[in-house]
């Protein structure tokens, strides 16, 4: 699970009852008009689904859980396993990587290995990834495009609802004790319109969107070392080439750590 998520979730909801609380409110004041709930989350998923295809509102659950789940690129095991291969692939030929790719647990990966060894066109090559990546990336921004839109519809959604307590309101003013609780009820609305779209829907967009440039980022970093390695280019070379994909931080202490090792044993000769 992520915990980023679950933790925002959690201090975001802890934050709204502090407040309430300080304010001299309860926390119970959020539900006392259910009706304003059902507008708010079922206006908002209605004009969603209206506006998305069938087959992406029934992936709505699985779209909520993967936002939830911890997606990790393990980089730098890639760029060591595309290293090794192209200093096999310059040793005994692109066929020998015909072994090796049986044992890449990544379909992408795999795929560009084998379109290698089957002599493949580099270009070929290169077009068949990045549409696999770009239809990659259209099912994803589909997917958080959903979530932006619904956070777009609850908001209005809220409005609506408090235009129409209001207009309940103006019905009861000759009624001074429900009054105060239609105009509690009307901006209720608008409350729960706001805290849906920037609690529940943008925030999952968000995450979705985030994933979706990490996931993105490592397929390319992928297709850059097959194309490199079909090449024949020199494995340090690949590797110096990969290690660009990654942040500072990460290439900076790669490449620190190496020199200090090739050093120390010469320091050493030098000193005995």
């Amino acid at each position: 699970m992520d915990l980023a998520t679950i933790f925002g979730f959690i201090a975001a909801i802890v934050i709204i009852i502090i407040v309430m609380i300080l304010d001299g409110g309860s926390p119970l004041e959020l539900f006392a008009h259910p009706s304003a709930i059902i507008l708010i989350i079922g206006g908002s998923l209605a004009a969603t689904t209206i506006s998305s295809p069938l087959s992406l509102i029934t992936r709505l659950p699985k779209l909520v859980m993967l936002a939830f789940q911890d997606h990790k690129y393990n980089s730098m095991e890639a760029i060591d396993l595309l290293s090794k291969m192209a200093d096999k692939a310059r040793r005994e030929g692109l066929l020998a990587l015909e072994e090796e790719s049986k044992k890449i647990k990544d379909p992408f990966l795999q795929k560009g290995i084998m379109l290698v060894v089957d002599g493949v066109d580099p270009s070929q090559v290169k077009a068949i990834m990045e549409n696999t990546i770009e239809n990659m990336h259209s099912r994803h921004r589909a997917g958080y495009g959903m979530f932006s839109a619904a956070g777009g519809f609850a908001p209005t959604f809220g409005i609506i609802g408090t235009v129409m307590g209001l207009i309940s309101v103006l019905q009861q003013l000759d009624d001074p004790n429900k009054l105060a609780k239609s105009i509690a009820g009307a901006f209720l609305a608008t409350l729960w319109g706001l805290l849906s779209a920037n609690l529940i829907y943008l925030p999952l967009a968000g995450k979705l969107r985030a994933n979706d440039d990490m996931e993105t980022a490592y397929r390319y970093l992928l297709m850059e070392g097959v194309l490199a390695l079909q090449a024949g280019e020199n494995p340090r070379i690949v590797r110096e080439k990969l290690m660009a994909y990654l942040p500072p931080n990460v290439s900076g202490k790669e490449k620190a750590a190496t020199p200090k090792d090739k050093k120390a044993p010469q320091k050493a000769k030098a000193e005995s």
